[in-house]
């Protein structure tokens, strides 16, 4: 098949971030976002908000605001590395927000200080990185809101399958508790092994 075209929707931003980049453990997650008229207010950077508060606004975002969600998996991280994996869930994030909406944003504002864009096969959107964007532009707030959400979900549900890890606490983070296990339990195939602390295990 050949490739799809879609049209340019002028004057749509979309916002996207990424959840678990530093954990030892479970995927990265990126979400991209436009947000509708009635998105809701108080958006912020994921971390800055409460669980509590981050559950309602990722209600309100899916009720009001066009989204999609991009996952790359722990096999993809260790064989490419977790910056390109990161590339390649924003992408995928990307070609689901245009799926959604039935063409292409204008502009994807990417939070940090790097784009997909010349970094990952497939990213076809004028992009521009925003350091902090996430608490500064509310269309990456909601992308980061999602992102977190979705991940957090996925590593409480993993941890129920490794109940050893603390995982349904520290989403995979390698915490005083999550390095204790990791040395008395090894690793499971959600271990990222190609992260130090789990690769060095591995060799023990």
């Amino acid at each position: 098949m050949g490739k799809l075209f879609f049209a340019a929707l002028q004057g749509v931003v979309a916002g996207v971030d990424e959840a678990g980049r530093g954990p030892l453990a479970g995927p990265v997650v990126a979400a991209a976002a436009v947000l509708g008229r009635g998105a809701p207010a108080g958006l912020d950077d994921s971390k800055k908000l409460s669980a509590r508060r981050r559950a309602v606004l990722e209600e309100e975002i899916k009720g009001t605001c066009r989204w999609a969600l991009g996952i790359a998996e722990v096999e993809e991280i260790d064989r490419l590395n977790i910056f390109a994996a990161t590339m390649l869930a924003m992408t995928r994030a990307m070609a689901g927000l245009c799926a959604e909406l039935g063409g292409d944003p204008e502009l994807a504002l990417i939070d940090g200080n790097l784009t997909p864009a010349g970094r990952c096969d497939g990213w076809r959107w004028p992009a521009r990185p925003l350091v902090g964007g996430d608490g500064l532009e509310p269309c990456i707030s909601a992308a980061s809101i999602l992102a977190k959400e979705h991940r957090d979900r996925l590593m409480r549900e993993a941890a129920l399958k490794h109940p050893h890890y603390g995982w349904e606490r520290n989403m995979g983070y390698g915490t005083k508790e999550h390095m204790e296990a990791l040395r008395l339990h090894g690793p499971t195939p959600f271990h990222r092994r190609s992260f130090a602390p789990v690769a060095q295990l591995s060799l023990i």
